[in-house]
């Protein structure tokens, strides 16, 4: 017996549910040839519509809900079904306030029908959220949750959950809105289309978390589900996200997808999301919308929009309810404006309820007005205004993941605070931003997050992948995998306290006549050194910044062959070319300060810029007792803090390391007390272990740096990876780690001053300093070099003493340094 029209409605609705509109289109051709009653006609029509929506198809859905609501003889609930979905048909055209009031009235006449007015309330909540209402829609979501949680609708209650996790990511909580977007995901994620909503979603939180990259490739993804199911507006929404994420990094290509994005919505009818789209694409022009004459850059007027045409599109989405939107356009207008010679438009405001984005680009905007204006102390003050905001919001995370992401917003506002800085010329002023800069990803000290056994077992199955696969990360298994990781330690590490930044005042006063700190400080476009000694505080332009970084291209390819290629005739020439590669960086870099400095041992921070830099190689500085510091304040704390003398010390070699086994064995040998694995007990859980039980740690081990997944790069032992994740499960972190793996202190940067990579995860995670190299190192050197600095650090000298003594005492050169707390 075949279907009856009711059922065939049912499957109907089912399959539109789970994303298959063509099939449910199909059923319901059927359903409408075999319906004879009136109300179950309605229902098939209005079923129809948002078929029909869905796919692109608004003016076609439109006429089939006016013919539903047009027979005669129509229930009360019918009715309030139907006007549920002219209020869905209102969301999907950009008809914010029409749809709110039709699913309210929806929602008043399906009182009986909880299950459906629980559906009508997802779509409010979406509504209200465009609306900006996140109350009403966290409201709207809780109650739908428990209805669909009640009736065992698990697929509808977990969608309910995620899109309340949705919530938290507007209200600026991106811990709990990625935690309640994986919670949910198996249930929400019931069809390829669900799935690609969820992906997109969670791409929005990578997004605003500074993780762009990862977010695009999430959004490319959904974008083709969204295609392959025939659901053009989702499709069209994606590429708007994926424009908003490429706006931070790459506005050329930013403004062409958006254009896309505007000109599928101006097709699909949808006249409010076009007006964002346009948005999106009138601010790239403006980020992007100039070219190269002369000696500078000046606008192209191909790109750059007019000031009519900015405000009007921000007219049009004032009156669409997107304030924050507007806001964003003008602001980002007013920066344009002002850096380029054009006199205000009109006093810079951001709406109170808007999203961080857009408060900090109200502080960047008015610093740049005020500098244009030449009131250098207010477009500091601005900036500062918008960073201690921006503090504010980062208070929370403890995640090293997170806090070195977020820092993208404020990329802009460092930027205008340190090119400020250094044309005042104060030495005090540049001390104040420098510091602003290195603790930006810095200033929250994290929690030691509790055991969890999850995690383990999770990268435990992540090292048999990466072992069976070179191209490990590319797995749907490992990429789930990679996002319970990172859930888990957004979610689990907690912040304990804020760093306070010193002045410099009390670090000079803290200086003895044999230390001294250079400071590096990268202003968009120049390069500045910072010299602090007891006696004196100096600023050094360096006027040969852009050849010196042109020399720190090539310079990895001339370590790496002059580290393989140390014997026969080859040899001579690749140390002859490093050589003067290392001599020119020093010149420039170094060449100016040497004289201020003279022998006393260095305090060395750096921006992004100069990361990978191999210090302890730079003519004059092998030898020299120096430490790279994550920040003068951090080091200054830390030296206020000093720890007991080491006692106890734990040595891994892991596996295919020609001289490992023997390297462990001549360094322990200096220690009255020192445990050592070897060969295949020298597994990740043994060191993890030995290393909570340990004053010094020493890993032996080849060192792989995965530039793309910061977190992910790893030291290899005996059952894989030990990745910087592991570093979470270490029950106490000693204090000095010692990781004689090439790579093992290489690093990533982010948004500009951040660097992230082993060395700083175990500093992150409390380890006082860590010695790490960031190139590859012959295995000899390597043995020789840090057996002899063991001896240092058991007679009690501290770690980047001990390595300079080691250097000094073996005539070796080489690329190991001090990161941290060396001294």
């Amino acid at each position: 017996m075949g279907q009856s029209a009711e059922e065939l409605h049912r499957r109907a609705v089912e399959l539109s549910i789970r994303g298959k509109n063509g099939e449910a289109e199909r059923v319901l051709v059927r359903a409408w040839a075999s319906a004879g009653d009136v109300d179950l006609r309605a229902r098939i029509l209005g079923t129809r519509a948002v078929v029909l929506q869905r796919t692109g198809h608004a003016a076609d859905a439109e006429r089939e809900l006016s013919m539903a609501m047009a027979l005669e003889g129509l229930q009360a609930s019918t009715r309030a079904v139907l006007m549920g979905q002219l209020g869905a048909l209102a969301l999907g055209v950009g008809r914010l306030h029409d749809a709110e009031q039709a699913l309210a009235a929806a929602i008043a006449g399906l009182g009986g029908d909880p299950v459906a007015a629980a559906r009508v309330r997802m779509n409010r909540s979406i509504v209200r959220l465009q609306l900006r209402d996140a109350a009403g829609a966290a409201e709207d979501l809780s109650v739908a949750a428990e209805i669909f949680g009640q009736a065992g609708l698990s697929v509808d209650e977990g969608q309910a959950q995620h899109n309340r996790a949705y919530v938290a990511l507007l209200q600026g909580d991106l811990v709990t809105a990625l935690r309640g977007m994986e919670q949910a995901r198996p249930q929400a994620a019931a069809s390829a289309a669900a799935g690609g909503i969820c992906d997109a979603d969670r791409a929005e939180v990578l997004r605003d978390a500074g993780l762009t990259r990862d977010a695009e490739q999430l959004l490319a993804s959904a974008a083709t589900v969204f295609g392959a199911h025939r659901m053009p507006i989702s499709r069209a929404e994606a590429e708007y996200h994926l424009a908003v994420s490429q706006l931070r990094h790459d506005p050329v290509r930013a403004e062409r997808t958006a254009t896309a994005a505007m000109r599928r919505f101006r097709a699909l009818g949808n006249d409010t999301w076009a007006n964002r789209a346009e948005a999106i694409r009138l601010r790239a022009g403006l980020r992007g919308g100039s070219v190269q004459r002369g000696g500078g850059r000046v606008p192209d007027p191909r790109r750059v929009p007019t000031d009519a045409h900015v405000e009007a599109t921000a007219a049009a989405l004032d009156q669409d309810g997107s304030t924050g939107e507007a806001a964003a356009l003008r602001l980002t207008h007013a920066i344009w404006r002002a850096r380029h010679g054009a006199a205000p438009t009109g006093p810079i405001r951001a709406p109170r309820e808007a999203a961080i984005e857009v408060q900090l680009l109200a502080h960047e905007a008015r610093a740049a007005r005020a500098q244009a204006q030449s009131r250098p102390a207010d477009a500091r003050r601005y900036a500062a205004a918008g960073l201690d905001e921006l503090a504010q919001w980062q208070a929370s995370f403890g995640s090293l993941d997170l806090q070195t992401s977020v820092a993208m917003h404020g990329n802009g506002l460092i930027l205008a605070g340190l090119d400020s800085a250094v044309r005042s010329k104060r030495p005090d002023v540049l001390f104040e931003w420098s510091e602003r800069a290195r603790l930006l990803s810095q200033q929250v000290v994290p929690l030691r997050p509790p055991p969890d056994e999850h995690l383990a077992a999770d990268l435990a199955e992540l090292r048999m992948l990466r072992a069976d696969d070179p191209d490990w990360l590319a797995q749907p298994r490992a990429a789930e995998l990679r996002e319970r990781a990172r859930s888990r330690q957004w979610t689990q590490t907690g912040a304990a306290q804020a760093q306070p930044r010193c002045t410099l005042d009390e670090l000079t006063a803290a200086l003895d006549s044999r230390t001294a700190l250079v400071s590096f400080v990268f202003s968009g476009d120049a390069l500045t050194a910072l010299v602090v000694t007891d006696s004196a505080q100096t600023i050094v332009p360096l006027p040969g910044a852009a050849a010196g970084r042109a020399q720190l291209a090539g310079l990895r390819a001339d370590l790496d062959m002059a580290a393989s290629v140390s014997s026969g005739p080859m040899a001579t020439v690749v140390r002859r070319t490093l050589d003067a590669r290392l001599q020119a960086i020093a010149d420039v870099l170094l060449g100016p300060v040497l004289t201020l400095i003279g022998d006393r041992r260095v305090v060395l921070t750096a921006p992004g810029v100069l990361a990978g830099i191999p210090w302890a190689m730079l003519p004059d500085m092998s030898g020299r007792t120096f430490t790279l510091a994550t920040s003068a304040s951090r080091w200054l704390s830390g030296r206020r803090a000093r720890p007991a003398a080491a006692h106890t010390a734990a040595f891994v070699a892991g596996p295919r390391v020609a001289r490992g086994d023997e390297e462990v064995r001549a360094a322990a040998s200096r220690w009255p007390q020192a445990s050592v694995v070897t060969g295949e007990e020298a597994t990740t859980h043994a060191a993890t272990a030995l290393a909570a039980h340990a004053d010094v740690l020493h890993i032996a081990a080849h060192g792989r740096h995965a530039a793309d997944n910061p977190l992910f790069s790893g030291l290899e032992l005996a059952d894989g990876a030990l990745f910087g994740y592991d570093v979470d499960l270490v029950e106490r972190v000693p204090e000095t780690v010692v990781l004689s793996a090439c790579e093992g202190g290489r690093s990533s940067v982010r948004w500009g001053e951040e660097a992230i990579g082993m060395a700083r995860v175990w500093l992150h995670a409390g380890a006082r300093c860590v010695v790490a190299t960031p190139v590859m190192v012959a295995d000899d050197d390597a043995c020789e070099l840090l057996a002899a600095m063991h001896e240092g650090l058991v007679a009690g000298h501290e770690p980047a003493e001990a390595l300079a003594e080691a250097s000094r005492s073996t005539g070796l050169v080489t690329s190991f340094q001090v990161h941290g707390m060396g001294f």
